[in-house]
């Protein structure tokens, strides 16, 4: 029977806890660590040919954490050859290329909205009157200020 079954006989879990109990406390910890402290994102990066990239990445993440250092200086390097591998193997990688793809879409669509939108507020202010005066409009309201004070 496949391991995924889950009615397994008796046999196959005696063998399964054998095979278990056969393996050095360590190992099993170290297994059970490893499966409870990879995240998906992880596990999924080192399944394909990037993983020693991403590893790379990983651990310059982890010391410039560490070090509470600059990330994006410290790890510029690692993370374009990371995505140089990445566009290298687009077939495995292609999630993560199209979220990336669509990410980089969603910024630059903001973008261009608050560019819009500063644009519009700038004209707004310019035809509700609330732009300075021009030099004409403060000559003849001096005028008219000096005329009423004789």
């Amino acid at each position: 029977m496949p391991p995924s079954d889950p009615n397994p006989t008796a046999e196959q879990q005696t063998t399964a806890e054998e095979s278990d109990q056969s393996k050095p406390a360590a190992e099993k910890e170290g297994d059970e660590e490893e499966e409870e402290g990879e995240c998906g994102f992880c596990l999924f990066m080192k399944g394909g040919g990037c993983k020693d990239a991403f590893i790379a990445w990983e651990d310059c993440v982890k010391e410039a954490d560490n070090a509470q250092e600059d990330l994006v200086e410290k790890c510029s390097e690692v993370t374009r050859l990371l995505k140089v591998c990445l566009d290298a193997n687009p077939d495995y990688y292609e999630p993560i290329l199209r979220a990336e793809k669509n990410a980089e879409e969603q910024a630059r669509k903001e973008i261009r909205e608050e560019e819009e939108q500063r644009k519009a507020a700038a004209s707004a202010v310019g035809k509700e009157g609330d732009a300075a005066p021009s030099r004409s409009e403060v000559i003849v309201v001096e005028e008219e200020a000096s005329s009423t004070t004789l």
